[in-house]
């Protein structure tokens, strides 16, 4: 069975079909975070600190980072967050840019086997974005869509795929290092985006071998209580085949389906995560309390 394995200088995280879910934390991304995105432009790196304390703190597993500030320094931002998280952690980190320099520079820095976030099946990304995954001894998130956009057809989207497989391996690749992401796309909005994705898992895990990713919470976009679509379609997606997903840890609807998915597909041995997480301690005293009473009836039945 395929394992993507990624590292940081001191710790790895194995990504594969018969081990459990990889979570890669979301949050640190200024995209949609006015807040965010002001700070890290500013030179102010307070709110990351947070946002690595609090995911890892939620069990994430991975942490993506993301610099993305419009009219801002990508590359030396990019690159400056990398280094302050790789400080304060040593779980391994997807470096997450559309901007080819951003991605060296961020590479540059890095210690360990990073996962590059991402190519797509455009010729112009393959042929700039996988050298550089190559170079640094990277693994990639590969994009199922290409210039044609994003087909609604399963069968291309795993046709692209395939084809960012085979390009990767031309560039000496192998599909282990290769991470898919078969798009997710807002449920609220097609209806079948669920069953395209359960679909492409599947067939990419017994056709291609290899493993898988997305962005979870796309599917829930512009519908109430998003937690509960992102949960559920989580473990559905577990049981497809998928086996790592860009996510927010710090919702707990989402984390508890993911360890309980993990549970059902037998990647939770003897279930002790799950016990470890949600056995309740006993009530204070109680084991006391009954350990008299038991040593209290013994000596009775001694005196009788």
């Amino acid at each position: 069975m395929t394992d993507t394995v990624i590292s940081s200088h001191k710790k790895e995280v194995v990504i594969g079909f018969e081990r459990p879910f990889v979570v890669i934390g979301e949050r640190i991304n200024p995209t949609g975070r006015k807040q965010l995105a002001a700070e890290m432009a500013a030179g102010d790196f307070s709110r990351v600190i947070k946002d690595v304390e609090d995911q890892l703190a939620h069990g994430a597993h991975m942490l993506d980072v993301n610099a993305g500030i419009p009219l801002a320094d990508e590359p030396a931002i990019l690159a400056q967050t990398i280094e302050l998280v790789q400080s304060l952690t040593d779980v391994p980190l997807c470096i997450d840019s559309s901007i080819i320099k951003a991605l060296e520079s961020g590479l540059s820095v890095y210690k360990g086997k990073a996962l590059v976030n991402s190519v797509t099946g455009e010729d112009e990304s393959l042929e700039a974005v996988l050298p550089l995954v190559k170079k640094h001894g990277a693994a990639v998130v590969a994009i199922s869509n290409d210039e044609t956009g994003i087909s609604q057809d399963p069968d291309v989207r795993f046709a692209i795929a395939k084809k960012i497989v085979e390009r990767a391996a031309d560039h000496g690749i192998p599909a282990c290092d290769v991470v898919v992401d078969p798009l997710v796309m807002p449920i609220g909005a097609v209806s079948s985006a669920g069953r395209q994705v359960f679909a492409l898992c599947h067939r990419l895990q017994k056709e291609l071998k290899v493993n898988t990713t997305c962005g979870a919470s796309n599917v829930s976009f512009g519908l109430p209580n998003r937690n509960g679509i992102n949960g559920a379609f989580m473990s559905m997606a577990i049981a497809s085949g998928m086996t790592s997903a860009i996510t927010n840890p710090l919702h707990n609807e989402i984390m508890t389906a993911i360890m309980g998915a993990d549970v059902m597909m037998g990647h939770d041995p003897d279930c002790m995560r799950w016990i470890q997480k949600f056995r309740e301690p006993p009530a204070a005293g109680a084991d006391g309390a009954e350990g008299r009473g038991r040593r209290q009836t013994r000596r009775r039945r001694a005196v009788t």
